[in-house]
C-alpha cells in the first residue's frame, strides 16, 4: 500500500478501501495521514498490516475488513508491487524486494494474485503498475512477466497505458539524486511504467 495515496483517493472519490501494507511502521505512518484527511463521503478506509502472499493469514484480515463495511466481494483490485530488487524496502524475506532471483519475484507476485482474487467480483477490474528493470547490463521485462501471471490466473487484458514518469510530482526534484545512484550501482534509470488493465472472466 505504500503511503496510502490510493486510500485518500479512495475518500475523494466516495469508495470503500482496503490497503495491504507489509511494513507495520509504514502502515502506522499511512493511517495516520489518511486520518489527516476529509472524509466527505463518509467511506471506510482500513489499513491492513500483511503479507499480501501469505495465503493463510492475509484472506481472513481482508474478509474481516470487507465484513467492517458490510461487504463480502470487490470490485477493483489495485497492485503496485516492488520492481523487484531495484529499491530494498525492509529486510523481511517476505519483502518481494528481496527475492533472490526475478523467477522466485514472478512466482510470489503470482501468489499475491492468487491470494486477493477470490475477492474480486467476476467481470470487475484489476490495474497492475509495474516498471521494467535493468540487471547485469539487460533489460529485464519485469512488467511483462507479471502481465502473463495475471492472464494465466483467468483474466484477459483490456489496455495499457504508459506512464511518463519525468516530471512526475514525486519524483520532482529528485533527478540528480537518481542519476547519482544509477551511476554508483550501476543500474539504469527507468523514465516510464506501466499502467495495465485487466478483467476477471
Amino acid at each position: 500500500m505504500g503511503s496510502g495515496t490510493s486510500l485518500i483517493e479512495c475518500r475523494r472519490a466516495g469508495r470503500h478501501g482496503i490497503g495491504i501494507e507489509l511494513k507495520p511502521e509504514l502502515a502506522q505512518q499511512a493511517s495516520r495521514r489518511i486520518a489527516g484527511q476529509s472524509n466527505p463521503y463518509d467511506v471506510t478506509t482500513q489499513v491492513v498490516t500483511a503479507d499480501s502472499a501469505d495465503p493463510i493469514v492475509t484472506p481472513k484480515l481482508i474478509t474481516a475488513a470487507l465484513k467492517d463495511i458490510g461487504k463480502g466481494s470487490i470490485q477493483l483490485l489495485i497492485l503496485h508491487p516492488p520492481y523487484h530488487s531495484i529499491i530494498k524496502f525492509s529486510d523481511q524475506d517476505s519483502d518481494l524486494s528481496n527475492c533472490p532471483s526475478k523467477e522466485v519475484f514472478v512466482e510470489r507476485f503470482g501468489q499475491v494474485v492468487d491470494v486477493v482474487t477470490p475477492f474480486l467480483d467476476l467481470g470487475r477490474f484489476l490495474v497492475l503498475v509495474i516498471g521494467d528493470m535493468y540487471s547485469d547490463s539487460e533489460w529485464v521485462p519485469l512488467g511483462f512477466y507479471c502481465m502473463q501471471e495475471v492472464m494465466s490466473r483467468g483474466y484477459v487484458l483490456k489496455s495499457i497505458v504508459v506512464k511518463d514518469m519525468q516530471g512526475n510530482r514525486a519524483k520532482r526534484n529528485l533527478e540528480n539524486i537518481w542519476r547519482y545512484r544509477a551511476f554508483a550501482g550501476g543500474f539504469y534509470i527507468f523514465k516510464h511504467e506501466y499502467v495495465m488493465f485487466f478483467r476477471k472472466v
